[in-house]
């Protein structure tokens, strides 16, 4: 059961919560919406990842790695939550297709009503974990609630006041970050006796689910002929989940701060992992290829 502070749990995390969506929904269009629809296989690429192939291969993982069944769960949950904030932003320091990474965003949001549920009960009754915790479907949707009211919010000031939602894109996200980081911070701290062990058992399996995620992301996209750009905005869609969506689940709604764990150890690895990756795929995207070569004089 949670031993964090009520005050975070009650309090601090639905307002961290909110503003990180809220930041979301400041870059967020109705438009957005319908590029979807005209960007079928790219968006269609990248969702089939996000749905299907990674809660599949994070199942594989768990099961590989015997984790223990909390730790088990954390990571399928984390593996069931959408892509965030920080999606958008490394698609944009990598040159992918930011318009793409926040259509997808959306979309995956709403997708994640159904699917976020149906899998993080599936892992609770798949590791006979149903008389320790729940994830009852009323709770989601309070959840979501809290997820897509900041976001609606967000919208609505960027379709009424474009100059003051562009003021606001960064230091909203660069608050974004910080109140991810303290989320963190606080589930290590009040893990901390145990934090070692954790990383020690996690740490395997977030890098692994990471590392993969990013290389389908990418390599799926690509083997359909989808545009370059496209596909990096697929592979940090896919690659880099809402972690403090991940958190705020397992805290607040499953009472579990270990079933936190893994999305606050993937937000560690993830970052110099999706950096190394990004630099990889645009340092090799502006090699010359054969036909490019200038020939001999």
């Amino acid at each position: 059961m949670s031993s964090m502070d009520s005050a975070l749990t009650t309090v601090g995390l639905p307002i961290a919560l909110g503003i990180i969506m809220f930041g979301l929904g400041l870059d967020l269009a109705v438009e957005d919406f319908r590029r979807v629809a005209r960007q079928p296989k790219a968006a269609l690429a990248a969702l089939g990842c996000q749905l299907l192939l990674l809660p599949a291969l994070c199942f594989g993982l768990v099961l590989l790695l015997d984790l223990e069944p909390l730790l088990a769960i954390g990571m399928l949950l984390l593996a069931a939550s959408p892509g965030g904030t920080t999606a958008n932003l490394f698609s944009h320091l990598f040159r992918g297709d930011v318009a793409l990474n926040i259509s997808l965003t959306a979309v995956n949001s709403l997708l994640a009503l159904l699917t976020l549920p149906l899998i993080t009960n599936a892992a609770i009754d798949w590791f006979d974990q149903a008389d320790t915790v729940k994830l009852p479907l009323n709770e989601v949707l309070e959840v979501f609630a809290i997820v897509l009211i900041p976001v609606a919010i967000g919208m609505t000031v960027h379709r009424y006041r474009p100059g003051f939602a562009a003021r606001m894109e960064r230091p909203v996200r660069i608050g974004s970050a910080l109140i991810l980081a303290l989320l963190i911070a606080g589930i290590l701290i009040d893990q901390r006796d145990n934090v070692l062990d954790y990383l020690t058992q996690v740490g395997l399996a977030a890098a692994l689910l990471c590392s993969l995620s990013l290389v389908i992301g990418y390599a799926v996209p690509k083997a359909l002929r989808v545009p370059h750009n496209q596909a990096i905005a697929s592979s940090m869609e896919v690659g880099i989940h809402n972690s403090a969506l991940a958190i705020f689940v397992a805290v607040e709604i499953l009472d579990s701060v270990k079933i936190s764990v893994p999305a606050a150890v993937y937000s560690l690895v993830m970052f110099v992992l999706a950096t190394l990756w990004g630099l990889t795929i645009t340092r090799s995207a502006s090699r010359p290829t054969a036909s490019q070569k200038p020939s001999p004089r």
